[in-house]
């Protein structure tokens, strides 16, 4: 029971850490002036999610740490705490890389978020042209494996 407690005791530390990871993420990003013309600088939405989305990882991978460096884990909570850590590193390495080849492909700014079933891809830009959504199935597809009714692309100004 002890071992039980000990992990939920963790996982509620985490979440509680994230929603004040959160809250202060906010309060900074609005409390933060442009020194040289005083007005309040606010991060683009493609910078904010990046941040946000690190600091959920690094809260996830934190967790996974403690379970694998915790003398009471047991070893098939160690192997699962490896492996959803291993699961996270190619989620992020196959996000940046799609990011990277949407950019490449000449759009100012993009967001991939790769889960089991769905890719999401966020493209800074007005509108697609069905040329341009195109392209960016193309790199998911090679990427991902995944089918096109599972990969979903939005525009974002």
């Amino acid at each position: 029971m002890l071992k039980k407690r000990t992990k939920v005791i963790i996982i509620v530390a985490m979440v509680l850490l994230l929603g004040v990871t959160g809250y202060l993420n906010i309060a900074l990003n609005n409390s933060v002036s442009n020194p040289t013309s005083g007005n309040v600088t606010q991060m683009n939405y493609f910078d904010t999610y990046r941040e946000d989305r690190q600091a959920t990882r690094d809260q996830e991978l934190l967790y996974y740490d403690a379970i694998i460096n915790a003398n009471n884990s047991s070893e098939e909570a160690i192997k699962s705490a490896e492996e959803k850590k291993m699961e996270i590193i190619n989620t992020m390495e196959a996000e940046l890389v799609m990011e990277g080849l949407i950019k490449a492909k000449g759009f100012e700014d993009a967001i991939v978020t790769n889960s089991a079933t769905n890719v999401n891809v966020i493209v800074k830009c007005a509108s697609l042209e069905s040329s341009q959504v195109a392209q960016i199935v193309e790199i998911v597809k090679e990427q991902t494996s995944k089918s096109l009714e599972n990969i979903k692309i939005i525009p974002v100004e």
